[in-house]
């Protein structure tokens, strides 16, 4: 049966007529503007081929991020490209009216899920899964959508606000080298492979404002502390700590250079994670102290030297294995770099403890060699799991928020890759295990769910046969029986379980699986899984002791008794601890597996990525070689037929990817129908349902009805939307279409209802803008009049309190003065008086006399009578000017001396004080003016021509008599 999709037969005889390969080399023969496609759904005819070509061009063309849809396509450049990811190009996008118009790039999908948070309509939580293989640039992707997010999501108003965002941006993007420096690795297929899996929630308020952080990890590969495979290597940290340490710091930590260690295999190559000085600055700034460090680094030592421990096979089962001769060192060096006694040490690795009977009696066992081997890997993967657990909650708590203090969230799930190795076991099970169920969701959610919505709402769809991988997650996960359920059931049987006897039992069981196979020639008990992105073959050795992780008690014992203060953090000493590792036989509750753990955190994740609007980024690795400007054909092909790639091109190239409740459309569109009132007058019209007799909707529904269309009739009125005459249902254009409860559209019919919308608001604006306007122009006029009037009364009555105040002054002013010129004239005339009787009866001979000559005898008489007459011609306003009256002034206050029968004056030098106006001054003359705080009191009235004036300003002084 054919099956059209997009216009193209997608059938088994599909291809039949004119070959495919023909039409593929005449789109070939455009090769050249391949390169300028930015979206796989513009290419025609979409087949693997086309896709391949099209991403190879862009490739050499250094364009790495290609949309698929709904998808975005990053290809790993295997070379640094700095302006790719710089702050420019960050704030460009964020600035963008519309970033999707600009070329594909990881931060049009971050700007849009932050827009998405920021949406007043339907603000709903964002996630971002990043999948691909390992190597294909997963880390990083996600590395560089932390820093787009701390840049875009902390613009706070305030200082302290900014302050508190910048601290936590500065922690988040420290959290990067910590978590990957403890859990990172190089494998076989890339340089810096994340060994473990993390969902990073960025959390923000309601100002759409970073403020706080968490991190989830998933299943720490924690075997690889004490086993790497051949050309892999330990943690980055062990590498960073030999190559960065210092002197002193090798010294205390007895890493000498050129030593050896059995758990860091090449310690010779050098990669860029080996930066030590990076780890501990971002330590440091998430708050771990030098001190702490210190400890850490101190710790991570003593593994490495409990690495050289070696035993020797000793021949009685009886007796405990030996310690060889170069491995009594490495014991010594590392229990005091662990602070533990030695002795015990040594005894823990070599003797096992068993508890039985209802009396709980102890037994000692010794072990074999392999038990020696097996306990002290297990001593080492339990204290780097504890210590990797204990960084993630002090980042977290670096990073925490307050529940109340942040609303929304955008995720970011970066987890493993897609792995095959050739000695594949538990973690390589796991981990595939966790891309299968993400691609079930992606399927789920973009392919299957598109496909049932759409028929669900009666809209004539083609479908697509996508690649359901249900059967494969049947076979690991399922019920009754499984992989993972034969796994647990083999732990609690508690028995020994050989390889060959594992893989009988799977193959048995599990036989009528399509996605189980068998290599008959592997010599080594086996099975293999087909998984969505090819067969993996996984060893049944070590599956369940893996699957079990046992810890055994005497080594948790054991780390408490350290005197170590990080180790003693990470072992606290708790009785109900120590209760429940020594449970009785008959309540011994079932040990929970490391895939039971794993399930479980996985479901939750799932959980929490179905509550969210997930986003999708498919990493692709070019080579395997991570060589650059180097495109493989085959491993891509391999990539895009695993992910489903093509099948989401076709879904949403022919499907409508907005999708709109009712409900919601009308709220936010319903301000449209202002565009045709005429439409809105009739909203009981029946011609709605025309055409869909099929379906009645719900009385709810019909309410909305009359309302959806009224908002579709403006559709016609848009440019370059196409509208037909008839019903009104097929009166819509063709790029929407409206559902039993949604309506659907494409994303160029969305631009054009916002653009409408926009106007419409735009004129609402303006509208409210003027209205608010004149009523602010009036309140404005009003006051402007009151405090007009106001003003006005307050000048009036201060100018009449100051004229009142003027009045008062001046009578006070008048009457003063007139007492003072009356008492003035009265003094002068009584002191003329005694002047002349006391020089008329002076005695001859007095001292103080002295004669005149006879000629000025005449003169004397007539100045001593014409004094006042001279002192106010010197004082007066008006009056006699130049020598004159500097000559009556010098006649009234210089008498000369004469002989002793003429007239006497008495000097100030006679006696104290001033008994005379009169008398001779001997000092300068000073004339005080001291301003008066009353207006008009300085301005002396005009005096009468027959007044004598200016007494007020003439003091003589006492001293200083000897200069004028």
């Amino acid at each position: 049966m054919l099956q059209q999709v997009n216009g193209h037969s997608s059938g088994p005889d599909a291809h039949s007529g004119k070959p495919l390969r023909e039409d593929l080399q005449e789109f070939l023969g455009q090769e050249a503007p391949l390169h300028l496609l930015d979206d796989l759904t513009k290419v025609n005819p979409v087949t693997l081929e086309t896709v391949l070509r099209c991403l190879q061009a862009r490739y050499m063309a250094d364009t790495f991020y290609t949309n698929a849809g709904c998808t975005l396509v990053a290809l790993n450049p295997f070379k640094p490209v700095p302006q790719l990811y710089s702050p420019d190009l960050m704030k460009e996008y964020h600035a963008a009216p519309q970033p999707q118009k600009l070329k594909p790039h990881i931060f049009t999908v971050g700007e849009q899920t932050y827009r998405n948070v920021k949406s007043l309509t339907e603000p709903v939580n964002q996630s971002i899964v990043v999948s691909g293989e390992s190597g294909a640039g997963k880390t990083w992707t996600s590395r560089c959508l932390m820093k787009f997010y701390a840049v875009v999501a902390a613009s706070p108003t305030s200082w302290e606000s900014h302050k508190i965002a910048e601290r936590i941006e500065q922690r988040i993007l420290n959290s990067n080298p910590v978590m990957e420096a403890f859990g990172n690795a190089c494998t076989l297929r890339n340089n810096n492979s994340s060994r473990f899996g993390k969902f990073i929630q960025l959390q923000m308020n309601r100002a759409h404002q970073m403020t706080g952080a968490a991190v989830q990890t998933y299943l720490l590969e924690k075997t690889r502390v004490a086993c790497q495979a051949t050309n892999e290597r330990n943690f980055h940290i062990f590498y960073q700590i030999c190559k960065g340490a210092s002197a002193d710091e090798r010294l205390r930590w007895h890493l000498p250079e050129g030593a050896a260690f059995s758990w860091l295999p090449n310690p010779e190559r050098t990669l860029e994670e080996d930066c030590f000085e990076v780890t501990r600055e971002a330590m440091l700034h998430l708050g771990i102290d030098t001190l702490t460090q210190n400890n850490i680094f101190k710790i991570l030592a003593g593994l490495l030297h409990l690495g050289n421990v070696r035993f020797a096979d000793c021949e009685d089962e009886a007796q405990p294995c030996q310690l060889m001769d170069d491995a009594k060192g490495s014991v010594r060096t590392s229990a005091s770099l662990l602070w533990l006694p030695e002795d015990p040490l040594v005894e823990t690795l070599r003797i096992r403890t068993i508890r039985a009977g209802k009396q709980q009696q102890v037994f000692r066992k010794p072990c074999s060699l392999a038990e020696c081997d097996t306990r002290r890997d297990c001593l080492a993967k339990l204290i780097y799991a504890r210590l990797f657990d204990w960084l993630v909650s002090v980042i977290n708590s670096s990073i925490y928020a307050a529940p109340d203090s942040w609303t929304t969230f955008i995720g970011l799930l970066d987890v493993y890759g897609f792995e095959s190795f050739p000695d594949n076991s538990l973690e390589q099970l796991c981990i595939n295990y966790a891309n299968e169920k993400l691609q079930q969701h992606f399927v789920a959610h973009y392919l299957r769910a598109q496909q049932e919505e759409y028929a669900l709402e009666g809209l004539e769809w083609s479908f697509v046969n996508y690649q359901d991988n249900q059967t494969c997650l049947d076979l690991i996960e399922g019920t009754p029986i499984s992989i993972c359920s034969l796994l647990n059931e083999e732990c609690r049987l508690n028995r020994p379980s050989s390889a060959a006897q594992l893989q009988t039992r799977i193959e048995s069981a599990l036989a009528g699986s399509p996605c189980l196979g068998h290599d008959k020639l592997s010599r080594e008990p086996s099975f293999i899984v087909v998984h969505y992105a090819g067969p993996v073959r996984y060893h049944t050795a070590g599956l369940v002791e893996k699957n079990k992780d046992p810890v055994p008690p005497e080594l948790t014992r054991l780390l408490q008794q350290s005197e170590d203060p990080l180790l003693k953090v990470l072992f606290p000493t708790d009785p109900e601890e120590k209760s429940q590792e020594e449970p009785s036989g008959k309540s011994r509750t079932p040990v929970l597996t490391v895939v039971s753990r794993f399930k479980a955190s996985l479901e939750q994740l799932l959980q929490v990525l179905h509550s969210t609007t997930p986003h999708y980024i498919r990493c692709i690795k070019p080579n395997s070689k991570g060589q650059a400007q180097t495109f493989l054909r085959e491993e891509v092909l391999s990539q895009l037929e695993a992910c489903g790639l093509v099948e989401t091109i076709h879904i949403s190239a022919a499907g409508f990817p907005i999708r709109v409740s009712h409900q919601n459309f009308v709220e936010r569109y319903a301000l449209l129908r202002q565009l045709h009132p005429r439409t809105a007058r009739g909203p009981q019209s029946p011609s709605l349902n025309e055409g869909r007799s099929e379906w009645s909707p719900p009385a709810a529904e019909a309410t909305l009805q009359p309302l959806l269309q009224g908002i579709l009739r403006t559709l016609p009125a848009l440019p370059g939307a196409a509208a037909t005459s008839g019903d009104p249902v097929e009166a819509t254009p063709a790029t929407v279409h409206c559902g039993r409860t949604k309506v659907f559209m494409t994303d160029s019919t969305l631009e054009l209802l916002e653009r409408r919308r926009a106007q419409v608001l735009e004129q609402c604006a303006r509208c409210i803008q003027a209205g608010w306007r004149r009523h602010r122009h009036r309140r404005q006029e009003r006051q402007r009049q009151a405090a007009v009037l106001i003003q006005a009364a307050i000048r009036s009555w201060l100018t009449r309190k100051q004229v009142q105040r003027l009045h008062a002054a001046a009578t006070v002013i008048k009457r003063a003065w007139q007492k003072w010129r009356i008492r003035m004239a009265f003094l002068a005339s009584k002191e003329l008086d005694g002047v002349e009787e006391k020089h008329l009866f002076q005695a001859p001979g007095s001292p103080s006399s002295f004669p005149l000559p006879q000629a000025q005898s005449w003169l004397l008489g007539a100045i001593i009578r014409l004094w006042p007459l001279g002192l106010v011609l010197a004082n007066a306003a008006v009056g006699v000017h130049g020598f004159q009256r500097k000559l009556v002034v010098w006649a009234c206050l210089q008498l000369p001396n004469s002989s002793p029968r003429s007239y006497t004056v008495q000097t100030a030098q006679e006696q104290d004080g001033v008994t005379s106006i009169r008398a001779l001054p001997q000092g300068s003359i000073k004339f005080h003016c001291r301003k008066s705080p009353l207006r008009y009191a300085d301005i002396c009235p005009e005096p009468s021509s027959d007044s004598v004036t200016g007494f007020n300003q003439i003091l003589l002084e006492r001293h200083r008599l000897g200069h004028v």
